[in-house]
C-alpha cells in the first residue's frame, strides 16, 4: 500500500517541484495544499508524512506543526523555509519536527529524510499496535474462567493494579501464575513500561546474580563486556521473579536490599544503581515452611508476601474444566487448521474427572495432542493419552501408619532424605517428576540430593 504525503506550500512552483519529486520520482501518493487550514481538515485521512512550509498565509507553519502534534504526536513533519536561519530550525525541532530544510531544497537529502521519517513512523505504529494487542491479550476479559474461586482471585488482583505493593502469587505449576502477573502489569499504571520475567529455578546458580543485577567487564571469567541485569532492563516497569523460593541465601540478601533501599550494584562493580521497579514473585512452594526449615529468609518472606494471591489448582475448580476445554479446541482449531467440534460424552467424562496435576498447561498440551491425531469431527476416548484413560483417583495416604507405629522418633532430616530417595525410586530417577510429586522446585531437590549425597544414577539404571 502506497504511502500518503501531504505537501503544504503557498508557492505554486515549489509545490509542483515537490509533487514531481515525491510522486513521480519516489513513488508516493501526494496531496497538495496551499494553506494549513485546508490540510488540517483532511487530517482524518491519516497521511504518513507532511512537508510543511513555515511562511504560510493565515495559520503559519509553526502553529500548524503544534496542531498536527496534538492530533498525532508521532506523525513525521518535515519543515521547509526560505529563511534558512538557525533559530527557525531550532524552533521547528523543539516543537517536534522530524527535520528542517532551507530553500532551495537539497533533493537527495530530502529523499533520504522522507524515507527515514516514514520508516520510523511505521515502526512507531507497529510498536504501538503490539502494545495494544498485549494489553488486550492480558485484560481480564481474556482470562477464561467460570469458577467462583478464580473470580475471588480477580477481585484481589483488582486491588493492586494502581499501587506498587509487592505481590506474591502462590500456585502449582501450570495454574497460570505468570498470566496473573502479566494481567497485574498490563492493567496497571506501569502498563507502558517493560515487563521482565526471571525464572529463578531455570538459570544456573553461578549465573543468576549476573542475570538479575548485571556485571562489569572483567568481573569474572567470560565477562568480556558490561552487561545490564534484569532489574536495569525493567526500568520503571515490573520484574516477575518466578519460582522465587529457589533463590540462594546470598541472592535473597541482595534482593532484600533492592526492596528496602531501591538500589544495587552490578557484579564486580561499586556504582550504586537506583531502581524503581515493581516486584511480583511467584512460587509453588510453601515459603512459610521454607522459612521454618531455614531455607528462606524470614525478613525477605515478609517483604515479598505483602499481598499474597493464591491460585487454586484446576482440580479444585471443576467449573473451569469444560469451559477451558471448549476454549482450547476453538483456539487450537485455528492454529492447526482443523475443524474439530468437541469431545464425545465418554471422553468429556474422563477429562472432567481427571485431576490435572499439570493444571491448565497440561490440559492445553493434552488437547493439542488430541486434535493432531483426531481424524473425526469429535475427539473420542481413543484419542486421549493413556494416562487419562487409565488414571485412577489417588487414594489418600495415611502417613501416620507404620512409619510412626512405635515410640521411636525419626529425625526430620532423615524423613526428608528418605522422601527424596523414595520419590526417585518411584519415578526411576526422573528428577523433574520427583520434584513435582514432592512439591519442590528442581533447584531445591538438586540441593538436597547434594546435601544427602544421593546419586541419581542409582535409581535410573
Amino acid at each position: 500500500m502506497s504511502k500518503q504525503v501531504y505537501i503544504v506550500d503557498d508557492e505554486q512552483a515549489i509545490s509542483k517541484l515537490l509533487s514531481f519529486w515525491v510522486k513521480d520520482k519516489w513513488g508516493y501518493d501526494v496531496e497538495v495544499f496551499n494553506n494549513s487550514e485546508a490540510m488540517l481538515k483532511k487530517m482524518s485521512s491519516k497521511p504518513d508524512l507532511v512537508l510543511l512550509d513555515i511562511m504560510l498565509p493565515g495559520l503559519d507553519g509553526i502553529e500548524t506543526l503544534k496542531r498536527i502534534k496534538q492530533i498525532d504526536e508521532n506523525l513525521p513533519v518535515i519543515m521547509l523555509s526560505a529563511q534558512g536561519s538557525i533559530e527557525v530550525a531550532v524552533e521547528s525541532l523543539r516543537f517536534g519536527a522530524f527535520d528542517y530544510f532551507p530553500k532551495p531544497i537539497d533533493q537527495r537529502r530530502l529523499e533520504l529524510a522522507l524515507k527515514n521519517a516514514i520508516r520510523n513512523y511505521d515502526l512507531t505504529r507497529e510498536i504501538q499496535n503490539l502494545k495494544e494487542n498485549v494489553q488486550k491479550e492480558y485484560s481480564f476479559d481474556n482470562i477464561i474462567t467460570a469458577d467462583g474461586k478464580m473470580q475471588d482471585v480477580f477481585r484481589l488482583v483488582s486491588k493492586v493494579l494502581d499501587n506498587d505493593i509487592t505481590v506474591l502469587i502462590y500456585g502449582e505449576s501450570g495454574t497460570g501464575k505468570e498470566l496473573i502477573a502479566r494481567a497485574i502489569h498490563y492493567n496497571g499504571q506501569r502498563k507502558d513500561k517493560p515487563f521482565v520475567v526471571v525464572n529463578c529455578a531455570s538459570i544456573p546458580r553461578e549465573l543468576l546474580e549476573s542475570e538479575l543485577f548485571g556485571h562489569e567487564k572483567g568481573s569474572f571469567t567470560g565477562a568480556h563486556q558490561r552487561k545490564l541485569g534484569k532489574f536495569e532492563l525493567a526500568k520503571d516497569g515490573t520484574i516477575f521473579l518466578d519460582e522465587v523460593g529457589e533463590l540462594e541465601m546470598l541472592l535473597q540478601a541482595k534482593l532484600l536490599r533492592v526492596i528496602q533501599q531501591k538500589e544495587f550494584e552490578r557484579v564486580g562493580g561499586t556504582e550504586l544503581i537506583k531502581t524503581n521497579v515493581r516486584i511480583i514473585s511467584a512460587t509453588n512452594r510453601d515459603l512459610k515452611q521454607a522459612v521454618e526449615s531455614k531455607e528462606f529468609r524470614e525478613d525477605l518472606y515478609y517483604r515479598l508476601n505483602s499481598f499474597p494471591i493464591s491460585i487454586p489448582p484446576l482440580r479444585q475448580r471443576k467449573g473451569d474444566i469444560l469451559v477451558l476445554a471448549e476454549h482450547f479446541i476453538s483456539e487450537l482449531n485455528k492454529k492447526l487448521g482443523k475443524s474439530i467440534r468437541g469431545f464425545t460424552k465418554r471422553a468429556l467424562k474422563l477429562i472432567y474427572e481427571y485431576d490435572w496435576p499439570g493444571n491448565v498447561r497440561e490440559m492445553e498440551n493434552t488437547i493439542e495432542r488430541c486434535l493432531i491425531i483426531c481424524e473425526n469431527e469429535m475427539i473420542d476416548v481413543e484419542e486421549l493419552p493413556p494416562h487419562l484413560k487409565t488414571a485412577e483417583r489417588m487414594a489418600s495416604v495415611d502417613y501416620a501408619g507404620p512409619l510412626f507405629s512405635d515410640d521411636s522418633i525419626i529425625p526430620f532430616e532423615k524423613l526428608k532424605e528418605e522422601a527424596i530417595r523414595h520419590a526417585l525410586k518411584v519415578t526411576k530417577g526422573n528428577i523433574v517428576e520427583a520434584a513435582k510429586r514432592l512439591q519442590l522446585g528442581r533447584a531445591t531437590i538438586y540441593r538436597l540430593m547434594e546435601k544427602y549425597s544421593i546419586e541419581n544414577r542409582a535409581y535410573s539404571e
